[in-house]
């Protein structure tokens, strides 16, 4: 998928460029980047004494060397002063110096750690926002597969206030799902007490002779019936036509690469997996209605058992359909992302 939150050692990742939280004199210091100058060995260090160091908030490129990506992307973090010195401006910057750099370079594959979570002090939350958001930004108008690359569990965190809300939801959705469930047990066991009514069901309607429709609702009618036939393909399109969405724009908001896009458009009966069928649902921005709907015709759907499902059902509920802050919070819960 385009942009991916992973588990790793960022000197491990098989890319076409890895990006170095670097001190202002690219020669090498403590935490990722003296783990990335250890990995690549001595010819690193050596061309980084050419480049004449970097500012805060730029970016600068050397080879590879012994590490398995041919660049090195070097930027360097603010220090977190409080927060009113700019330090967001110069972090997005980070961000955005090095995707462009690795544009450049045709770079198809780019891996990043958290910048300036570490030894600088920025808030890990914070950080965690502005990386997603300035690489969310980028993504929507660039072909590039970006990896954010988190070591431990330690070091990645979600805004206390989102996390906090989520637990909640997921509490309260779980309780109504039990509560569901043991109702349902007490109707099928005692169907008379659990009636909250004694009253008759009403007589059935007399019969009365159809009534010929008129030919807007025959039309109508026949536009539904083809729909209950509908593939999930078949679905998808119509429904981004329908949003007067261009294809491109659809599979970048869901998060997915546009070769997977053309596979799905050329075959009528392609079945996603429930992260993709979901991801075009949030790129669309439907309703929970529509969002089963079209889950429904991949053969899934959303449950109050699952902690996933009530998560996407969370950030659907509150109308937030920016599939990369809803990533954010399924890596913090351990959940598939979304996107293929």
């Amino acid at each position: 998928m385009p942009l991916e939150i992973v588990r790793n050692d960022i000197t491990k990742m098989a890319v076409d460029a890895i990006v170095n939280a670097a001190n202002s004199s690219l020669l090498g210091g403590g935490g990722v980047d003296g783990s990335i100058h250890r990995a690549a060995g001595s010819g690193l260090l050596e061309e980084c004494k050419t480049l004449g160091g970097c500012k805060t908030g730029d970016a600068k490129l050397t080879g590879g060397y012994d590490l398995p990506c041919k660049y090195v992307i070097h930027t360097v973090g603010p220090r977190w002063m409080g927060g009113h010195l700019g330090e967001k401006e110069l972090l997005r910057s980070c961000y955005q110096k090095s995707l462009h750099l690795a544009k450049e370079k045709n770079c198809e594959t780019v891996a990043f750690p958290l910048i300036s979570s570490g030894a600088y002090g920025y808030p890990k939350d914070q950080a965690l926002k502005v990386a997603i958001d300035t690489i969310g930004d980028f993504l929507l108008t660039h072909d590039m597969t970006v990896y954010l690359v988190i070591f431990d569990r330690a070091a990645y965190q979600i805004g206390e206030k989102l996390f906090s809300a989520i637990v909640e939801y997921i509490d309260d959705h779980y309780v109504d799902a039990y509560t569901d469930y043991r109702l349902e047990r007490t109707r099928m066991v005692f169907p008379q007490e659990a009636s909250f009514s004694t009253s008759r069901a009403p007589e059935p309607p007399a019969f009365a002779a159809p009534q010929a429709m008129p030919m807007s609702a025959e039309a109508g009618l026949d536009e539904k019936l083809k729909q209950i036939d509908e593939s999930f393909s078949e679905m998808l399109l119509r429904k981004i036509d329908e949003k007067g969405m261009a294809d491109a724009d659809c599979y970048k908001k869901a998060n997915i690469d546009r070769k997977l896009f053309s596979k799905i458009r050329s075959d009528a009966h392609y079945r996603p997996s429930k992260p993709t069928a979901i991801a075009f649902a949030i790129a669309l921005e439907l309703p929970l209605a529509e969002t089963k709907d079209l889950l429904m015709k991949a053969g899934f759907a959303l449950s109050h058992s699952n902690k996933f499902d009530i998560i996407i059902e969370y950030f659907i509920s509150k109308g937030n359909y920016n599939i990369f802050e809803i990533n954010e919070a399924l890596f913090a819960f351990d959940q598939s992302l979304l996107g293929a």
